[in-house]
């Protein structure tokens, strides 16, 4: 597939981002590109990742996104040929895709499995050999995310766990035997988090009550950049009840066998209507009379926001006092994975609201919420 952009840059830090079409990888290069890094963003669809490119236009940093499968022949190869070509250096790795397959891991053909461990742990180590160059001139770091399944294996989730725990291991291995080179090695526990990864292999994902949102990971992977920590838990409660969880393995399996929506991995075909978020009510036609101030504030994207059905009642459920927002979170939480034109309503809805008195501007797609809705 063609690459986004081709003209060399040779000033500022440089990072590979692989698995950057969606979630933590998409998170992760946009936070890092507005910050002025330049980022190659790999990733398999297309699509997501010229959106991408389309929002990252104008930022300080340099977007280089290529449309690869990881599994392809000679893709570690390609991925840091075509970033040295383009940028001259590598200061950061992250080895962020992934996949997971349905099913009991006993009864997963070849494929399936070699997919998995391929995707998780052979081809970020090849990624890995054929940066060491590069990342030895400029003493960089390399990110392996993990998962907390490393630590308490879960059933149904196919080869990942296993995969997962083999990427946890690789991390110290590789931190061990690159340090006298002075190059980083951190590994990430990323906790439960809000994207469409599950969703896409056909499981629940996680309770609302327990996902994080994909930019508050991608925050704590990109602040790493600059500590260069050897672990990153983004969520650390999470951390402590999975450690809890790996010392007590009866218990654990015990409560995963009875209730596997804890982690998300419950068919969805079996599972229950996910409780994300409430039954949009009956939204207003636009030029119906406002019921609130609320509505009021919202009455320019009312039509807008009943197409693609962006409930006032979620609105309402954003403003808690003191409560910060970001426009990638809200739009992922209300749209999923949102396209251009989802996110193009958040920023407007949002913007609609601080023009209101409800929120505060931080900084750019940044805000602070100042009162709430009115009942």
């Amino acid at each position: 597939m063609p690459l986004a952009k081709g003209a060399c840059v040779s000033s500022g830090r440089v990072a590979i981002v692989t698995g950057a079409s969606s979630g933590i990888g998409r998170a992760l290069t946009e936070r890092a590109v507005r910050a002025g890094w330049n980022v190659f963003a790999v990733g398999r669809r297309t699509e997501r990742l010229a959106e991408l490119a389309q929002l990252l236009e104008g930022a300080t940093g340099t977007l280089v996104t290529l449309a690869l499968d990881l599994r392809t022949p000679r893709a570690a190869q390609r991925i840091v040929r075509d970033t040295l070509t383009h940028f001259e250096r590598i200061d950061v790795l992250v080895n962020n895709a992934g996949g997971v397959a349905v099913g009991p891991l006993a009864e997963q053909s070849d494929g399936a499995l070699h997919e998995q461990f391929e995707t998780h742990v052979i081809v970020p180590l090849a990624l890995t050999r054929e940066a060491l160059p590069a990342l030895r001139a400029t003493k960089g770091q390399i990110f392996y995310v993990g998962s907390g399944v490393a630590r308490i294996p879960v059933g149904t989730l196919g080869a990942y766990p296993p995969a997962k725990a083999a990427v946890r291991n690789l991390a110290r291995i590789v931190r061990n035997e690159l340090r006298a080179d002075g190059i980083a090695v951190t590994y990430v526990d990323p906790g439960a988090v809000a994207t469409e990864f599950m969703t896409r292999a056909g499981f629940a994902g996680p309770p609302p009550s327990l996902a994080v949102s994909p930019y508050d990971v991608g925050r704590r992977i990109f602040a790493a950049f600059e500590t260069r920590r050897p672990v990153v838990n983004a969520v650390p409660w999470q951390t402590f009840f999975v450690a809890l969880g790996e010392a007590l393995p009866a218990v654990t399996d015990f409560i995963l066998q009875r209730a596997p929506g804890i982690i998300g991995g419950e068919s969805l075909s079996s599972a229950a209507a996910p409780e994300a978020l409430p039954p949009a009510p009956e939204e207003p036609e636009p030029d119906a009379t406002p019921a609130s101030a609320l509505e009021a504030a919202l009455e320019p994207h009312a039509a807008r926001m009943k197409k693609l059905n962006l409930s006032v009642s979620f609105v309402r459920g954003i403003l808690t006092p003191e409560r910060e927002l970001e426009l990638g979170d809200v739009a992922m939480r209300w749209a999923g994975m949102p396209n251009k034109n989802e996110r193009a309503l958040t920023n407007d809805v949002l913007d609609a609201l601080a023009a209101a008195g409800y929120l505060a501007h931080l900084e750019p797609e940044r805000y602070r919420v100042v009162r709430a809705a009115e009942d």
